[in-house]
């Protein structure tokens, strides 16, 4: 049995360390934008469409571009200095990292890897986790289960996208919807209790890959002159497709939470969707008949970040004083893969 030995003002006392299962509670959060802002004004430079047609289909004003020379371990570094100094801990504390990523440094080694070294954390575990825009819940849901078996105790788990170095600002139709951006999260292994994460729910279908994908740049279509010229090296979505898998996914994964943690869902206190296109998320909330006043949407400032959207939309509803002790708190969202997923967390 492991000791816990604690230093309090009678001394320093002993304890038996409970054993598991485990709660994985969200000890800190923080994101971080690039400075560059690309209004819809800006696009109408680049290609034919207009503010307004961008807004009323999407919802979006503007998003950040990230600079030359910047990395998305760029970006994920700064966010996981932020979340590492909201729960008062530091690299050397953490015990595992996890990264949510499509646009990775290289294909490899991981930008975990990459972001452990910039921290300067000690030999610990990395990895990332792809799952296009569900990266963050699927690297979250990961997080929690190695701390619900006790392996780790101090998890970085972090969502990053750079998406202007796979957007073609030739395809009006992509081009509008996507940003720079990441967002971070400690999660800290706690004794059993009321707070931390409740339930997660993944799932995908492979079938439908074809919808949201990047065609070249892995072994099926490695790079050449050919596959650049025929601009296969970008993103590319079948966006009617992907609007009605969307909806109902997400739909899918708040029914699913709710039932697995057995609440209610007018118990949840605040729903965070991925941040894909307005219209989608108005549509999740109708087909819930989830109060729209309870959903937490910033996608008129950062587009679609993919994997970054829900954990950006956390630390910001977090920090305008939006989460408060005791809340239900539910992220959901879908990607490329395609994949979808969500988490219910008592704060």
């Amino acid at each position: 049995m492991s000791i816990v030995r604690e230093t309090n003002e009678t001394g320093v006392t002993e304890r038996p360390e409970p054993t598991g299962p485990w709660s994985a509670v969200i000890a800190g959060t923080g994101h971080a934008v690039p400075d560059k802002v690309m209004t819809n004004a800006d696009l109408e430079k680049l290609v034919d469409t207009s503010d307004e047609w961008i807004t009323e289909r999407t919802g979006m004003k503007e998003r950040r571009i990230t600079a030359d020379g910047e990395a998305a371990s760029d970006l994920a570094l700064r966010a996981a200095h932020r979340a590492l100094d909201d729960a008062g801990l530091t690299p050397a504390d953490l015990d595992l990292i996890i990264v949510g990523t499509v646009t990775g440094d290289m294909l490899f080694p991981s930008t975990a890897c990459v972001l452990q070294a910039k921290l300067g954390a000690r030999n610990i575990a990395a990895m990332d986790v792809s799952a296009g825009c569900s990266g963050f819940i699927y690297a979250l849901s990961t997080a929690r289960h190695f701390i619900a078996a006790g392996t780790y105790r101090n998890v970085l788990v972090v969502g990053v996208e750079v998406l202007s170095r796979i957007t073609d600002w030739t395809d009006r139709g992509t081009c509008v919807l996507l940003g720079d951006g990441a967002g971070a999260a400690i999660v800290r292994r706690a004794p059993p209790g009321p707070q931390g994460i409740l339930a997660d729910f993944l799932a995908a279908d492979g079938t439908r890959g074809p919808d949201l994908y990047m065609p070249a740049g892995g072994s099926a279509i490695p790079a050449t002159a050919q596959s650049v010229q025929q601009r296969l090296h970008y993103l590319k979505m079948n966006g009617n497709a992907i609007f009605k898998v969307a909806v109902r996914s997400m739909a899918e994964a708040f029914n699913r939470l709710v039932r697995s943690a057995r609440v209610k869902a007018e118990d949840i206190n605040l729903l965070i969707p991925h941040q894909a296109n307005l219209r989608i998320i108005q549509a999740v909330a109708r087909t819930l008949h989830f109060p729209e006043k309870k959903v937490f949407i910033n996608i008129e400032k950062y587009a679609n970040t993919s994997s970054a959207t829900t954990i950006i939309a956390l630390d910001e509803a977090r920090r305008k004083g939006l989460v408060h002790v005791g809340d239900l708190v539910m992220l959901v969202a879908f990607g490329a893969g395609l994949t979808w997923g969500g988490v219910l967390i008592r704060w």
